[in-house]
């Protein structure tokens, strides 16, 4: 039988002495969250790389899945390392190289295998790709930087600086989705589509403001809508994929003048930058509610109210009848 003396030497002894299996359990933890997210990014390129090669065996509606399921790897992989407290620099150097590969490099390499490659000079049409992959590798560089700003202001997460490489993936697509659905068209001339391809880089590397899904919280009572438009697009990916990605390019491109109004917004006010968005939102409303704004126009007088000598209620303003 034991001691109480020899309960509190082992005691004594575990304590000066940590146990080797608990450590070894731990680092292995740490291996497993880090793992996690680095292997989603992995995954992400090869499907990427798998796109272009369906592409080349003609098989252009699985380059273009492939291309959003990175997409979508690329979303969730950032999630998940941040969930597991497993962010480091080497996952983020991965995750910055996939997007070069995913969103730059592939994208460029299905327009030019599937439309460009077989039309026109094919010298020249290679320069389109190119200027496109550049423009990405420049905008993800940018992008690598910025996050390193700490002192920032707290809105500038809500916006991106440019429009994000996934987003500019699917946007040079659109030509290649438009042959798919319609045929070919003048959509599908080399002119169009490598001049599609130059605006698509302007956009990347530009400063226009585009709002970010990382800030956006969807309120309880618009769960209802939300979940009809998951059903609506669900219906029209199964029946009707190249109209729904024409129908939400269109809607992307058509919000960038309202992030660029919201941005300018918030970024004249520095009293609004640490506020929460829907306290901004509410500040919106509550200055055109009391300024009235530049909406709201005075109302004319007509021709037989001034000979009459009539004046809006209120007004003061000594009236001279023989004004027409």
């Amino acid at each position: 039988m034991d001691t109480p003396d020899l309960d509190a030497q082992r005691l004594d002894s575990y304590s000066r002495h940590p146990e080797p299996e608990t450590s070894r359990l731990r680092r292995q933890a740490a291996a497993g969250r880090i793992f996690v997210p680095s292997a989603v990014t992995v995954l992400a390129i090869c499907a990427g790389l798998t796109a272009l090669r369906s592409t080349l065996h003609g098989h252009i509606d699985m380059a273009l899945a492939l291309v959003v399921v990175a997409a979508i790897l690329d979303a969730v992989d950032g999630r998940v390392a941040r969930m597991m407290n497993a962010t480091t620099r080497m996952g983020a150097e991965i995750d910055s190289l996939a997007d070069v590969i995913n969103f730059g490099v592939v994208p460029g390499g299905i327009v030019y295998l599937a439309l460009l490659g077989d039309v026109g000079n094919p010298n020249l049409t290679w320069i389109f790709v190119l200027i496109y992959v550049c423009a990405i590798v420049l905008r993800l560089a940018r992008f690598n930087t910025l996050l390193d700003d700490d002192d920032a202001p707290a809105y500038t997460k809500e916006f991106f600086v440019g429009v994000p490489a996934p987003a500019a993936a699917i946007l040079v697509l659109l030509p290649v989705g438009l042959h798919e659905q319609f045929g070919t068209g003048w959509w599908t001339s080399d002119a169009a589509v490598g001049g599609w391809m130059v605006v698509v880089a302007a956009l990347a590397v530009s400063r226009i403001p585009t709002a970010s899904t990382k800030a956006t919280k969807v309120q309880p009572s618009s769960l209802a809508i939300l979940l009809i438009g998951v059903a609506v697009t669900g219906a029209l990916l199964l029946t009707y994929p190249y109209v729904l990605m024409v129908v939400l390019i269109a809607a992307y491109l058509a919000h960038i003048p309202f992030a660029w109004r919201n941005q300018r917004w918030v970024a004249a006010r520095p009293e609004q930058w640490d506020a929460r968005p829907a306290d901004r939102r509410a500040e919106r409303r509550a200055d055109r509610i009391e300024g009235g704004g530049r909406r709201r126009m005075r109302p004319s007088i007509s021709r037989s109210h001034a000979r009459l000598g009539l004046r809006r209620p209120g007004d003061t303003t000594p009236h001279d009848p023989t004004d027409p």
